[in-house]
C-alpha cells in the first residue's frame, strides 16, 4: 500500500546554540528586542515535512508518495529521493523561485526559533490528487495554504482517507476552515500546543473533536502522546532516546510510524507506540533523516 504525503520539502540550515534563549529574552525588554545568539555548530539538510515524513516510512518498509514542490537549487534533493527509492512522480519543480527553507536555531533546552522561507512551497497547489494516484491513505502536512485547501477536497473526491497534520500551518485558518478539514479528514494529528490552538479557533474540546474522526492523536514530546478516540483519551509512553542530540524533525518521524501502521490496520494505539519508537530514535540523531532503525517492525 502506498501513502501520498502531501507537504513541503526544504532546505534545513541547524544551528545550536549552547546557552538558553529564556536567559537571552528579557520579557519587560520585548518591544525594543534586539539579542543575537553565538552558534558554534552548523550544518545543512534535507528536510522539510513531506520529505521527512517519506524518509521515516520508507525506512519502515513503507512505499511514501511524496507531493511536493522544489525550486531551481532542487535537483540535489530529487536525486536523493529517488537514491532512496522514494517515488518520485508527484515531485514538481518551480524553475522561478528556490525551493523552501528552514533557519532553525536549538538550544540546551531543545528549545527551537526557526525562520523559514517558503518558496516553490507556495506553488504546492500546481499538483493535483486525482482517482488514480495510487495511494491507499495520505496526509496533509504543512504546505502552502491553498494546496493544503486543495488538497484536502481532492482527497475526499479521489475516497482516499487521509490524516490533517496542520502543524506549523495551522494558524494560517480561522475556525470555520479548520472545522471544514475536520469535517474531511479520518486521523488528526497535532503537538499540545498544536492541539490548544486547534481547540480555541473551532470552539470544540479534544474529546469532541474525536467524536468527529476516526482517532485524534496529540504528541507530547518526551511525555509521549495521547490517542483520543470517542472522547476516550489514553496516554502511550514515551520510548527514551539513547541520548537527546537534535530535535528537528521528530514530530515528522514520528509520523512516518502512525502511516506505517495505518497502512497495516493496525489499532491506533499501536500506530502511536511505533511513532514514540520512531521519534525516540530522530532526536539521538542531528539533522531531520540521517537516523537509521534498530529494530525490525512487525
Amino acid at each position: 500500500m502506498a501513502a501520498l504525503i502531501c507537504g513541503s520539502l526544504a532546505f534545513d540550515t541547524i544551528m545550536t546554540f549552547e546557552g538558553r534563549f529564556a536567559e537571552q529574552i528579557l520579557s519587560e525588554q520585548l518591544h525594543i528586542l534586539n539579542v543575537s545568539f553565538l552558534v558554534p555548530t552548523l550544518r545543512r539538510d534535507f528536510g522539510g515535512c513531506a520529505g521527512n515524513i517519506a524518509y521515516s516510512l520508507k525506512l519502515l518498509g513503507g512505499a511514501p508518495l511524496p507531493m511536493a514542490m522544489l525550486g531551481a537549487d532542487g535537483g540535489e534533493y530529487l536525486a536523493r529521493l529517488k537514491n532512496l527509492g522514494i517515488d518520485t512522480r508527484f515531485v514538481g519543480q518551480a524553475q522561478e523561485t528556490y525551493t523552501a527553507q528552514a533557519m532553525i536555531m536549538t538550544d540546551r533546552d531543545n528549545n527551537q526559533i526557526t525562520a523559514f522561507h517558503p518558496g516553490a512551497m507556495m506553488q504546492a497547489h500546481r499538483n493535483r490528487i486525482e482517482q488514480g494516484a495510487g495511494a491507499q491513505i495520505g496526509i496533509i502536512a504543512p504546505d502552502g495554504r491553498d494546496a493544503m485547501l486543495q488538497h484536502a477536497a481532492q482527497f475526499v473526491d479521489a475516497g482516499i482517507p487521509f490524516v490533517f497534520d496542520p502543524g506549523q500551518g495551522l494558524p494560517m485558518f480561522d475556525g470555520e476552515e479548520l472545522r471544514h478539514f475536520i469535517g474531511q479528514s479520518s486521523w488528526i494529528a497535532v503537538n499540545d500546543y498544536e492541539g490548544k490552538m486547534l481547540c480555541d479557533r473551532t470552539g470544540w474540546s479534544l474529546a469532541e473533536i474525536s467524536h468527529k474522526v476516526r482517532g485524534l492523536v496529540v504528541t507530547l514530546g518526551a511525555e509521549g502522546c495521547e490517542v483520543w478516540q470517542q472522547g476516550v483519551c489514553t496516554a502511550v509512553a514515551p520510548v527514551r532516546p539513547a541520548q537527546v542530540v537534535d530535535p528537528t524533525g521528530c514530530g515528522d518521524a514520528w509520523r512516518g510510524g502512525l502511516l506505517y501502521g495505518l497502512e497495516k490496520g493496525w489499532p491506533l494505539l499501536r500506530c502511536a507506540e511505533l511513532g514514540n519508537r520512531l521519534g525516540a530514535l530522530k532526536i539521538a540523531q542531528r539533522g531531520p533523516q540521517n537516523y537509521t532503525l534498530d529494530f525490525t517492525p512487525e
